[in-house]
């Protein structure tokens, strides 16, 4: 016997075919108008709205988009936080640093998985994500490396594949993956550095960095100089992220002010126990966001594709207090404090996953904090009730410094596939680089 529910799923499944089918006769132009009209038609007026409904087409979803490549990325928003509790593991550990590892980047350059490390060894190691062999190594750093990033602005000029890093030597150093030479070193700062972001306009053309000397520096990367200091803060500024585009701005007010960058603003935590917000353009000090009660280990600002209100006017924080917190731009006040933790939040991050909240009637972004208790966190944003979900680091770890959530294709044998696979990587205080998934 047929049931109302057993329809509703045909129907959905009749309804991926066709959407498939779609996108064989449209441009990219036409594509985000299908999508939206498409959904709201099918799933809203012919089926009515059902409340599980991510948990029904998740798997028909992950299909869809892996079958057709170019649309993989997008997968990830509607990967529920149940598939990844359920069945992940440990998958691999890529060896060969031989003290912590402090940062971690990751790339698909010409189709490949890479990912980059930065490490107290004072090293720089570029890793095949698929095999966990490493393929590079760059020991011209003096001491220690701290952040590293692969630098979008010589992918989207010249094709190179380049890494950024900082160290405690004052240095922040590029490097030709290919080539396995160093490119350019800025100097400037007159103390350690630690993070590094490239800008999300002009193709990255623009870095910023933080350093134990308490201030920000802007580097035009292509010109290779200094452009602006950032001063304000009262001891190290240890973290820092640039803010995507604000929702109430358009394009073209984006392509006003000396760098393009009008409407971003920069984002940085410190020693001094603060988080505060700069104007990207002028240098000025917008906001002050005082609460936690040690120093700040990450600073994340949140998208505008987030299921919250303005989830561009989020930032998310870790402290060495031991709790992870989310702030609101638009009120400066906090919002959120996610406390469980039993040692320092070294990093947080917004996972790819959602959750459904039956309080507000719907799903929620799920947050995760790493912390130097070895356990990764998983928090919803909208609650700041106890964690939804905790890995614990292997017992050699000592504890999880940094972490990234890596996209990998999987093939697609039958609808019945996940398609498209999430993987947790983090660096951990004792050396080792281990995947999750």
């Amino acid at each position: 016997m047929t049931t109302f529910t057993d329809e509703k799923q045909i129907s959905i499944q009749q309804a991926f075919v066709s959407f498939i089918l779609m996108f064989e006769k449209t441009s990219e132009e036409e594509e985000i108008q299908i999508i939206i009209q498409y959904w709201i038609r099918i799933l809203e007026i012919k089926l009515g709205w059902i409340n599980d409904f991510d948990k029904l087409v998740v798997k028909y979803v992950s299909f869809c988009f892996c079958f057709y490549d170019k649309y993989f990325f997008a997968a990830a928003t509607v990967f529920m936080l149940d598939m990844f509790r359920s069945s992940s593991k440990l998958l691999n550990t890529f060896d060969g640093h031989t003290s912590s590892v402090w940062s971690i980047d990751y790339s698909t350059f010409d189709n490949s998985y890479l990912l980059c490390s930065g490490s107290h060894d004072k090293t720089v190691r570029v890793w095949d994500v698929e095999t966990g062999k490493q393929i590079q190594l760059f020991n011209g750093h003096l001491d220690h490396v701290y952040c590293v990033r692969f630098s979008p602005y010589h992918y989207h000029n010249n094709r190179h594949n380049v890494i950024c890093s900082s160290s405690w030597d004052k240095t922040i150093r590029f490097w030709d993956n290919k080539d396995n030479q160093q490119l350019k070193v800025f100097r400037g700062h007159t103390n350690g550095v630690y993070g590094i972001e490239f800008s999300p306009f002009n193709g990255g053309r623009y870095l910023c960095s933080g350093s134990i000397d308490y201030t920000i520096r802007l580097w035009d990367v292509e010109a290779s100089k200094s452009l602006y200091v950032f001063k304000g803060h009262e001891d190290g500024v240890w973290c820092m992220d640039i803010s995507p585009l604000q929702s109430n701005n358009n394009n073209n007010s984006n392509s006003i002010g000396v760098i393009g960058g009008n409407g971003y603003t920069i984002c940085s935590g410190s020693w001094d126990n603060t988080i505060r917000i700069w104007d990207i353009e002028t240098t000025k000090q917008l906001i002050i966001f005082r609460g936690h009660d040690d120093w700040i280990r990450s600073v994340k600002y949140g998208s505008n594709e987030l299921v919250i209100s303005g989830g561009a006017n989020t930032i998310l924080s870790g402290s060495n207090d031991k709790s992870a917190r989310l702030w609101d731009i638009r009120s400066g006040q906090q919002t959120q404090i996610f406390n469980g933790h039993a040692g320092y939040v070294n990093v947080v991050e917004y996972s790819p996953f959602m959750v459904n909240n039956i309080e507000v009637g719907g799903s929620s972004n799920v947050i995760c904090s790493g912390s130097s208790d070895n356990t990764i966190r998983f928090w919803d944003i909208r609650s700041n009730k106890n964690e939804l979900y905790m890995i614990k680091g292997e017992e050699g770890d000592s504890g999880i410094i940094c972490l990234k959530f890596l996209q990998l294709k999987k093939s697609c044998k039958s609808i019945n596939d996940r398609g498209c696979d999430i993987n947790l990587c983090y660096g951990s205080s004792k050396c080792q680089i281990r995947v999750w998934g």
